[in-house]
């Protein structure tokens, strides 16, 4: 069974993105960072992320441009760029979405749900094989917030996941703010579908912000530029009731950035839900 790597420390990380770049660095105790794989060059990462590593900060490359839910066979390319990242970083491991992005010459520009059916299954476990056979690390799979199911499901959704996770060996990204959003928009107790979910799998955890939709109410977008309500942090610490030991959490903040001292006031509070020690105030920078 795949198991979270020893060099993947649990404690609090923060997505690495260029608009808070200084601030990350100058975070006194993250414990990782995670990097969008596809906004990197291998060859030439951008010197706050070596810095990172220079200082002994593991960085996960997470992909969102696969589609390993694809009709069509994953890009080879595509595979090689998350390989070569991995490499480049010496990363524990890489994750990515459990998602389609595109069918042909369409791209959607966003992650789209997989339909839940025996057919989706075996399409997904094959690009996810061949993803797997190029990388030196494991790989960790995200299931999305998704507005909609499709018609044909044959499968909840924690079965599905299951079922997948067995066939490739992979482990579980678990983003408990698209559970929140999952729950909310189909009308489901989101405890009871975290009693359901493979939660051995677990390498490592999101948190994120979100709100309804301003022109729908009871419709909940996970944003990501949005602070993280209190139903999330709250789901977080149900998930660390459920599991042996508290998993790496991190927080994804892809927009409209509060003040540094608001992010992080942001991280503390998903380490106190976490169970692990708070970041703490920032370094002085060199």
């Amino acid at each position: 069974m795949g198991e979270r790597p020893a060099s993947f420390p649990a404690g609090v990380g923060v997505g690495w993105r260029p608009e808070i770049a200084a601030w990350v660095a100058g975070l006194a105790a993250p414990s990782f960072c995670e990097v969008i794989a596809e906004s990197i060059d291998p060859a030439a990462a951008h010197r706050g992320v070596t810095e990172l590593r220079e200082r002994g900060v593991p960085v996960v490359p997470h992909g969102v441009r696969l589609s390993l839910g694809g009709a069509e066979p994953v890009e080879a390319r595509r595979v090689t760029h998350l390989a070569a990242c991995a490499a480049a970083l010496q990363a524990p491991l890489v994750s990515e979405h459990i998602a389609f992005v595109r069918a042909g010459d369409l791209d959607a520009g966003h992650l789209l749900p997989v339909p839940r059916t025996r057919e989706a299954l075996d399409v997904l476990a094959r690009n996810i094989r061949r993803t797997q056979a190029e990388l030196d690390v494991p790989l960790a799979l995200e299931p999305i917030a998704a507005l909609f199911d499709w018609p044909e499901d044959e499968y909840t959704e924690p079965d599905f996941l299951t079922a997948l996770l067995e066939r490739t060996d992979a482990l579980l990204l678990l983003d408990v703010a698209n559970i929140h959003a999952n729950a909310v928009n189909r009308g489901q107790d989101p405890e009871a579908v975290l009693d359901r979910l493979p939660l051995d799998r677990v390498a490592y955890v999101h948190v994120a912000g979100g709100a309804e939709h301003p022109d729908d109410p009871g419709i909940y977008h996970d944003t990501h530029t949005h602070p993280v309500p209190a139903a999330v942090l709250r789901l977080l610490e149900r998930l660390v009731e459920r599991i042996a030991q508290a998993p790496p959490v991190m927080l994804e903040r892809d927009g409209r950035y509060p003040p540094a001292a608001e992010l992080l006031a942001e991280l503390d509070a998903i380490a106190a839900a976490a169970g692990h020690p708070p970041v703490g105030q920032q370094r002085v920078p060199r």
